[in-house]
């Protein structure tokens, strides 16, 4: 009988080795993702930069990967920034995003220098303004606009919308006063624009309708106050697969029309092309982790449902329960067994809502078998929590079939360290 064998790996022999639930992240598809943004995106264009969206799953393991494959990062908090300064990620290649930065998060990113800082609002701006004074700094801003497009995915992970939290609206000319202050600010280098619609996107109209909103921005700074242009960041949301229905495209399939429209768009009002960037996260890490657990129980509602529950589930992978998203998994040690059996895999926390996969397709199982989720390199690590008190399981990366820790099991005293 044949185990599941994830990046050269017997999953079966990791469980024995690490216990679960525990991820599983491949170095090997990571590095493959980046180089071809390398070949199909860096290489082929002039002026263009890719950085990876770390809130997909930042470990410093991670950051130093990136960083030895040559792109930038992007961070959207002060713990992200943290972990990016305690990996030596170089600072001018960072990229600081965030709807809601804090007073003290504008102040690290100024004291550290970090290469670029998104602002979303007024506020941040005097803000930024205030510090980048008291510490006699210069810095580099891009603003965040709305451009106001509608996309296909679900709600809570559209970002481009008209009703968005995040970036200066575009209505009512707000965006234009916002590039006045930028302007006549004597510590800050407005360099250009930034939008992202959403995330897990499987086409590329919504980035071409945003671009087109982008562009006119620019054409409308230049004839207002004679602004060039520098940089145009137009985000990432590029999809990965989930499930069958769904497959992860190449990078080309965006990047190619985002150029063709920018460098046609630019031409035709007469502007100068800015540098363009990319901000691609799960699209790199995404499908390169799975997830192993162990089966406790197998739970038997005649003619209705059969529950497997696992000993992990929402605090380890919440979206399911928040998005709606959809899995696929196998059976780690029955992968030769064909699926017999529907059954709907259950967490363990103490809600109705965690279900990790609702009629999943096994064969024959029972407790002790090991189940394997795939595609769950993004947003699981990265959103785990401590709820019902169950510590966060451990990282292991694999790199040419040789599994190393990149982060501990926590332990119940690690999840009580700074209670008093």
């Amino acid at each position: 009988m044949s185990n599941y064998i994830f990046a050269q790996c017997d999953t079966v022999e990791l469980v024995k080795k690490y216990d679960t639930p525990l991820y599983v992240v491949s170095e090997d598809y990571i590095v493959d993702r980046i180089a071809e943004i390398k070949e199909d995106f860096i290489e082929k264009y002039d002026n263009v930069w890719a950085v990876y969206a770390s809130k997909a799953f930042l470990t410093k393991e991670m950051a130093r990967i990136v960083n030895r494959e040559g792109i930038g990062i992007d961070v959207v908090s002060g713990g992200e920034l943290y972990t990016a300064i305690k990996a030596d990620f170089p600072m001018d290649k960072i990229i600081f995003h965030g709807n809601s930065k804090t007073y003290e998060e504008l102040e690290m990113a100024i004291i550290n220098e970090v290469g670029r800082i998104v602002v979303d609002n007024l506020d941040e701006l005097h803000q930024l303004n205030e510090l980048a004074k008291k510490y006699d700094k210069v810095i580099n801003i891009l603003y965040r606009i709305t451009p106001g497009v509608s996309i296909d995915t679900h709600k809570y992970i559209q970002t481009g919308q008209v009703d968005s939290k995040f970036g200066v609206p575009l209505g009512e000319d707000r965006i234009y006063e916002a590039i006045e202050k930028a302007i006549n600010s004597s510590n800050i280098n407005l360099l250009g624009f930034h939008f992202h619609v959403g995330s897990q996107l499987h086409k590329n109209n919504t980035h071409l309708e945003a671009i087109e909103i982008g562009i006119n921005v620019m054409r409308e700074a230049k004839e207002k106050f004679d602004f060039e242009t520098k940089e145009l960041n137009v985000g990432g949301g590029f999809g990965i697969k989930y499930a069958d229905s769904e497959n992860r495209k190449p990078i080309a399939f965006f990047t190619e029309p985002i150029m063709e429209k920018i460098i046609s768009t630019c031409s035709k009002f007469k502007l100068n092309m800015p540098k363009i960037i990319i901000e691609p996260g799960r699209w790199i890490v995404g499908e390169a982790g799975i997830t192993l657990y162990n089966i406790n129980s197998v739970k038997e509602i005649p003619n209705i449902r059969t529950y497997v529950g696992i000993d992990g589930g929402m605090p380890d992978n919440p979206r399911p329960s928040l998005y709606n998203a959809k899995y696929e998994a196998i059976i780690a040690n029955k992968v030769d067994e064909k699926p017999t059996e529907l059954v709907t895999i259950a967490g363990k926390c103490c809600e109705t809502g965690d279900i990790l996969i609702w009629d999943l397709k096994v064969p024959k199982i029972q407790s002790g078998d090991i189940l394997a989720v795939l595609s769950t390199g993004a947003y699981n690590y990265s959103m785990a929590s401590n709820y019902n008190k169950i510590p966060k399981p451990a990282v292991v990366m694999i790199k040419d079939g040789v599994d190393r820790i990149i982060v501990k099991r926590e332990t119940y005293d690690d999840i009580l360290r700074n209670e008093v």
